[in-house]
């Protein structure tokens, strides 16, 4: 197994789950907005959930694949204001 992918992998497993545990949906009075931050989250943890059980099976390829697509669910929505995040991370590209 090369070390450099087990490495990435339990990386981006942690930064989404990290993610995923300080993001909150923004408060919206658009309903179609609040519904796209729902699905950012659903998404998100969609792949967070398929990125874990391809790691106890160790898939490190569709785990790294399943974690860095969930992060980007997340990154995006931090990014589009959908989601906020408590200012003093560097989780997010923002």
């Amino acid at each position: 197994m090369n070390a450099d992918l087990v490495e990435k992998t339990e990386r981006y497993g942690e930064m989404l789950s990290s993610a995923m545990e300080i993001v909150e949906i923004a408060p919206r009075k658009d309903p179609p907005l609040g519904s796209a931050a729902e699905e950012c989250i659903v998404m998100a943890n969609s792949y967070l959930e398929d990125g874990k059980i391809f790691l106890e099976n160790g898939d490190y390829v569709n785990s790294l694949a399943a974690f860095s697509y969930g992060y980007g669910w997340v990154d995006a929505g931090v990014r589009f204001g959908l989601l906020i995040a408590p200012g003093d991370t560097d989780l997010f590209s923002v």
